[in-house]
């Protein structure tokens, strides 16, 4: 990507690209597959190619709240031992929590694996059925913000990982039998890896806001 030499304004805006890191304002143009725009000083990473359409993220969006759905709803792992089996979904365990004086613990479970990503999923799916026919949704800049902040702290991937890895430990003690409910986290710990890699900020340009 080339830098703008100072002194030419004669450049459309919607040409231009600006660095996030160093400010450095750079010729928009069209990338190839794959390709990934950086900042001719810093290095920093400006664009990437739009690889799906709106269409296709949108019907990826319906189907992570399907599984998100599905995966709080569908215990997560059932333990037995002596003949008695226990199953518990993700909401019995933060409930088993919050009741076992772990209220920090509970309400930090709560928000990484329900709250921030059912917030992240709902609002990407508003944006995007709006940014079919082009147009802005109402909210679309304290949402976009909103959405940039929200990114780090979408941690199914985590829960999965810490999930099985206690599922191992605990099979020196209990029968375990892993259920659908971390089937369906696993599948939406993709899901929201993939749209991280999204670059978002092509809303901006592909949408324009409603004429009052």
């Amino acid at each position: 990507m080339d830098a703008i030499p100072e002194g030419c304004a004669d450049i459309s805006p919607s040409t231009l690209l600006i660095c996030e890191q160093c400010d450095t304002v750079h010729r928009r143009r069209s990338l190839a597959r794959g390709e990934v725009a950086q900042c001719a000083r810093c290095g920093a990473v400006l664009e990437r190619h739009h690889g799906m359409r709106i269409d296709t993220l949108l019907a990826l969006v319906l189907a992570a709240l399907v599984v998100f759905v599905q995966a709080t709803l569908w215990p997560i792992v059932t333990l037995g031992l002596n003949g008695q089996q226990v199953a518990a979904t993700l909401w019995d365990v933060i409930r088993m929590m919050w009741l076992d004086h772990s209220q920090v613990v509970a309400v930090i479970a709560a928000g990484t694996l329900y709250v921030f990503p059912l917030a992240k999923i709902l609002s990407l799916g508003w944006l995007l059925l709006y940014a079919r026919s082009g147009r802005r949704a109402p909210g679309f800049r304290r949402l976009m913000v909103a959405m940039h902040h929200l990114g780090p702290w979408t941690m199914s991937e985590v829960f999965v990982l810490g999930a099985l890895v206690s599922i191992v430990k605990a099979h020196l003690y209990f029968d375990v039998i892993p259920n659908p409910g971390i089937y369906f986290y696993a599948a939406l710990m993709f899901l929201i890896t993939l749209f991280a890699g999204v670059d978002l900020a092509r809303l901006w340009d592909e949408t324009r806001e409603d004429e009052a």
